[in-house]
């Protein structure tokens, strides 16, 4: 049986293709599925349309009692079975075992939707939904595709690992992710690569912040982006406004909501090493194990190992939004809240944000470039991880940072061994020159100097959101290894 994508869904080609072969599997057991995701990503929508094109059933979960998370399940299964009145179920096992058995006429998709809800509730539901999908239990099962989902993202990490009463038991293992830079331009239907940098900055890759938060307000041109952050973004009337607040809040794991803030604030203020980070708060570095493991855990935050010092690494903010809350409208809440003061305020705010929010944003979106859609001619060879790293200059006394090094394997290197194929500078709002090629060249021979590359391999990359000069233009038209970006091929080149 094929399914046919909805026209209105936009992207999720992945996604669909495999809900879509578990929906149809053939097999006459029952089978479990988990999609999960950071919210407001589409799950939902994704689920209920995959649910509605094969004939399925979906029920939504509520945070509510387990007597009472009963009682809605049996009205929805009741409804969906044609029965006159609602199932009475005295327990999950019992209301389990029914589902497993609606599948009558042939492979049906049944969704559980916020699932966490449900076994925050009811603990036992995980433990209860591996014993009725045993072997033991198959020959009274139809084949059923089960599929649970949920937004918490610790919770559902935990379903399937270590020893959970699920693991080994699921068929698919969805994430969903937030969309690419490049998809999120084309999904709000950006074509200036400029205005679509700038605005990825502040509401990323996550689709309902254009549908249900905006409702369609999208930029217009890099002359209206001023105007759309004041009326879509600072106005305390729209619902991105307070969006951010709320994405701490709705995370269960969250229990101390202001140390969570204050941890996500000083990473926003520049605070990338976890010492930076407890000297911020004015704590121990110890202390800070726990709420850098559960937001990492949740997704608002990532981890990621120095690209040339192997004991040395950097916290980042996952979500765009939360960045710019922490840096430009926490420290001006009480202005933001009055209406009409909001222009005023991004005004004022236009050094931070530069700063704060798009200059670490376009190092990140230059990193995915290099990762994911540069050519490998681009380096002569092919990328297997990017990063950012610090390199010392003992001779100065200082140390240099990187924003892309670009590691992988050349063309002519039949070793399995990992050399370094580029490294480059990312600078939003400057004109790069030759100073910026000479650093990046200084670079490069302090690196070879260490045995780590040799200039010959390894290539030189300026990012600029604000163009380049003729003598740098020159510098790449003359040597191969020098390669220019800016946000035109940042969007649509290699």
């Amino acid at each position: 049986m094929v399914l046919d994508k909805p026209a209105e869904m936009f992207d999720r080609d992945f996604e669909w293709t495999e809900l879509t072969r578990f929906a149809t599997y053939p097999g006459r057991e029952a089978a479990l599925g988990v999609v999960s995701g950071r919210r407001r990503q589409g799950k939902t929508f994704l689920l209920d349309a995959i649910t509605r094109a094969s004939g399925g059933f979906m029920f939504t979960a509520t945070e509510t009692t387990e007597a009472d998370a009963l009682r809605q399940f049996g009205e929805a299964l009741g409804v969906y079975c044609g029965e006159p009145g609602p199932f009475r179920f005295a327990h999950w096992d019992e209301a389990i075992t029914r589902l497993l058995r609606i599948a009558t006429d042939g492979p049906t998709i049944a969704v559980i939707d916020e699932f966490p809800f449900l076994a925050k509730a009811s603990p036992a539901l995980p433990s209860i939904i591996q014993r009725a999908l045993d072997p033991a239990a198959r020959h009274d099962n139809t084949p059923l595709r089960l599929l649970l989902c949920g937004s918490a993202l610790s919770f559902m990490g935990r379903l399937l690992s270590g020893n959970a009463p699920l693991r080994g038991r699921a068929g698919l293992e969805l994430v969903v992710p937030t969309l690419d830079y490049r998809l999120a331009a084309q999904f709000w239907d950006i074509t200036d690569p400029r205005t679509a940098a700038l605005t990825h900055a502040i509401v990323g890759g996550t689709p309902a912040y254009r549908r249900e938060f905006t409702q369609g307000d999208t930029p217009a041109g890099s002359d209206d982006f001023d105007d759309w952050v004041i009326r879509a973004v600072l106005n305390p009337g729209r619902p991105l406004f307070r969006e951010a607040r709320y994405l701490l809040a709705e995370e269960p794991e969250l229990h101390d909501t202001a140390l969570y803030h204050s941890v996500l604030a000083a990473i926003a203020s520049g605070n990338a090493a976890r010492g930076g980070i407890a000297d911020y708060l004015g704590r121990k570095a110890t202390d800070l194990a726990h709420p850098l493991t559960v937001l990492g855990d949740v997704g608002l935050i990532r981890h990621e190992p120095d690209a040339f010092r192997r004991n040395r690494s950097a916290y980042r903010i996952a979500e765009p939004l939360v960045t710019f809350y922490h840096s430009v409208m926490r420290p001006n809440w009480g202005d933001l809240e009055r209406p009409g003061r909001a222009p005023t305020v991004w005004r004022r705010a236009q050094a931070t944000f530069r700063s704060k929010v798009l200059g670490p944003h376009f190092e990140t979106l230059c990193r995915e470039w290099a990762r994911w859609h540069a050519a490998p001619e681009t380096y002569g060879g092919h990328p297997t991880r990017v990063a950012a790293g610090t390199v010392n200059d003992p001779s100065a006394r200082t140390s240099h940072e990187v924003d892309v090094a670009v590691f992988g394997h050349g063309d002519d290197d039949a070793s399995d061994r990992e050399a370094l194929l580029a490294i480059g500078e990312a600078k939003w709002n400057d004109t790069m020159g030759i100073g910026h090629l000479e650093r990046l060249q200084h670079i490069r021979e302090l690196l070879h100097a260490r045995g780590a590359t040799s200039p010959e391999q390894t290539r030189l990359i300026c990012f600029s959101g604000a163009g380049f000069t003729g003598d740098l233009h020159q510098a790449a038209e003359q040597d191969a290894t020098i390669q220019l970006v800016g946000p035109d091929r940042l969007y649509n080149g290699e």
